[in-house]
């Protein structure tokens, strides 16, 4: 378990030595069970991996907005790949996120659905084809003109929201090219997890996302 427990800290305050190294902001989405944990022992920004559009009370076994916010999380993840819900759920975690003071990130696998998605007004975006995930073949080299009409259909609706891109994001040259297309930031997993040195990875990444920024 590359990133979880004692692990989900070491990796958490790496995140925190880079980010404060390049004066950029990489937050961390931990398991539920480490939330709590990372955000004592580090000042990252945590986010959840997913809420339940739910109110306390009898909902044993869903994650509750508040919880999560409570745990020290600033924000949470919506509709990954791996925990796709409907868009009448996403609408309604969205409000929650924001009654909790919660950051809403919004992933999305499709144009389409990125814009139906800006309505909504989350905070951010992710696109995110789920067939590029782990597969080491970043979004931005595979399907670039994905990227390009997304962020025209996103912004069309909501010139508001962020928008970051993820999906096979594993080099510094992808974290440079999905922001050359238009978006303001990357959603990484396995190549960071994974890697033998995950520190000189992202410290990698900051510097491509600096450069094409500027």
């Amino acid at each position: 378990m590359e990133a979880t427990g004692k692990k989900a800290v070491e990796l958490a305050k790496i995140v925190e030595a880079v980010a404060r190294e390049r004066g950029i902001t990489i937050a961390v989405a931990p398991q539920f069970t480490d939330l709590k944990t990372v955000s004592e022992a580090t000042g990252v920004p945590v986010f959840s991996q997913h809420i339940d559009p739910i109110r306390p009370g009898a909902s044993t076994g869903h994650i509750l907005p508040e919880a999560v916010k409570a745990s020290g999380a600033v924000g949470t993840i919506l509709n990954h790949s791996e925990r796709r819900i409907k868009i009448s759920e996403i609408e309604e975690s969205v409000e929650m996120a924001k009654t909790s003071d919660l950051i809403a990130l919004v992933c999305a696998n499709t144009a389409g659905v990125s814009a139906a998605v800006a309505a909504l007004d989350p905070h951010m975006i992710a696109v995110e084809p789920p067939e590029l995930i782990g597969t080491g073949v970043a979004v931005s080299k595979a399907k670039p003109e994905l990227i390009t009409y997304t962020v025209k259909r996103i912004h069309t609706v909501n010139p508001h929201v962020r928008i970051l891109c993820g999906a096979g994001v594993s080099t510094p040259e992808d974290v440079a090219k999905a922001i050359q297309l238009g978006t303001e930031g990357v959603l990484l997993a396995s190549s960071v997890v994974k890697s033998k040195d995950p520190r000189k990875l992202l410290s990698e990444m900051a510097d491509a996302a600096l450069e094409a920024t500027h």
